[in-house]
């Protein structure tokens, strides 16, 4: 295949995959029909019937581009989390603001610490501008916070990714454990805190927002995409200093966020009861799918998100088997990358029509292992 000579030597050096294969692609490949979508972490509730309304009032506007300072979302988040606008900055969801985040601090060869087999789209940035990847292993399937922090002293690292509630596992460790941590970290390390499933984890969970708004090197990234019911609008947001957000405006996309998504994403903002209800569907949903497990001989991890890991009690192989099987049904679940976290599957929450899809699928694709 013909290509561009003068390509980068990184650009040359890297390899040719993407993070996740999409259901759609997964659809195109195999011809096969996906009937229950429960593998992509998306919302199959929805989002509010508020924000559906609020879409179609300003759908007409989408020829307009977005205000490029993203100011009334900026204000709604300030005053909804109670701190200021400018210690919020808007990207196009949380991968977006990743990659924006590593282009803010990372210099070729520079040390970035994160944990083995947690979420491989910051790898995937992270890789794509030249660091030294160092990673650690779980522990009892939790990011292991005493291992990632002794790593990040002994690398000297620029950068280091902890997600909480985590994504694939489901884990979660308390606040005050990750005020700790980030407390701990040289000032020359730079902490992403990944909090794209902190509506649906316990409260106790999530640090206050005042309990680390000061720290100039912790950015706390959140997302519309989750509970909200929003992935398809793209809208995510960071928090942190005022100073360390204003350099975001160095590089980010000025015109980048969709004029529609933020419309969709002010209105989800105001609709906290709805948000509510979710919640509890998804609690319910990952109830659901742990009995479903446990019916057909199979262990749910405990989770805080709105996705559910389950031990398939083997390696590997034997998840990969029950991925495949399942889609031969119609049922799209997805599975963690690498051992021995990839003896799990991991399969998102959703309504029940979709559930009782899996509840069918499942025995008879174990069965034929």
């Amino acid at each position: 295949m013909s290509a561009f000579s003068r390509f980068t030597p990184l650009i040359r050096a890297l390899p040719s995959t993407v993070p996740f294969v999409g259901p759609e692609a997964i659809e195109r490949q195999r011809n096969l029909p996906v009937k229950a979508r429960i593998g992509a972490n998306e919302s199959g509730f929805g989002p509010a019937p508020s924000v559906l309304a609020a879409i179609r009032e300003r759908a007409g506007e989408t020829w307009k581009y977005n205000d490029p300072e993203n100011y009334d979302l900026k204000q709604a988040l300030a005053a909804h989390l109670g701190i200021r606008a400018d210690n919020i900055a808007i990207g196009e969801g949380i991968d977006s603001l990743l990659g924006l985040i590593v282009r803010l601090v990372i210099d070729p060869g520079s040390v970035v610490v994160t944990s083995f087999g947690a979420y491989p789209t910051f790898n995937f940035h992270a890789n794509g501008f030249g660091c030294r990847l160092v990673t650690v292993p779980y522990a009892g399937d939790r990011e292991d916070l005493n291992a990632l922090l002794d790593a990040v002293k002994r690398e000297d690292a620029t950068l280091v990714y902890f997600a909480n509630p985590d994504n694939p596992m489901g884990s979660w460790w308390e606040a005050d454990d990750i005020v700790a941590f980030a407390r701990a970290l040289p000032e020359t390390c730079l902490m992403i805190l990944d909090e794209a499933y902190c509506e649906t984890g316990p409260a106790s969970a999530m640090p206050s927002m005042q309990a680390l708004i000061e720290q100039p090197n912790v950015i706390r990234t959140r997302t519309f995409s989750k509970a909200y019911g929003l992935a398809g609008s793209r809208v995510g947001y960071a928090i942190g200093t005022p100073g360390t957000m204003q350099a975001f405006d160095k590089i980010r996309h000025h015109f980048g966020m969709n004029r529609i998504g933020m419309v969709a994403a002010q209105a989800a903002l105001a609709d906290q009861a709805y948000l509510h209800a979710v919640v509890g569907k998804i609690k319910r949903a990952r109830e659901r799918i742990a009995a479903i497990a446990a019916d057909n001989g199979l262990l749910a991890l405990p989770s805080a998100t709105n996705f559910v890991a389950i031990d398939c009690g083997g390696d590997g192989v034997r998840a990969r088997a029950v991925v495949d099987g399942l889609m031969q049904h119609g049922v799209f679940i997805r599975m963690p990358g690498v051992a021995p976290l990839n003896r799990c599957i991991r399969i998102s929450v959703g309504p029940d029509h979709d559930l009782d899809l899996l509840a069918e699928a499942l025995p008879q694709v174990l069965k034929a292992l």
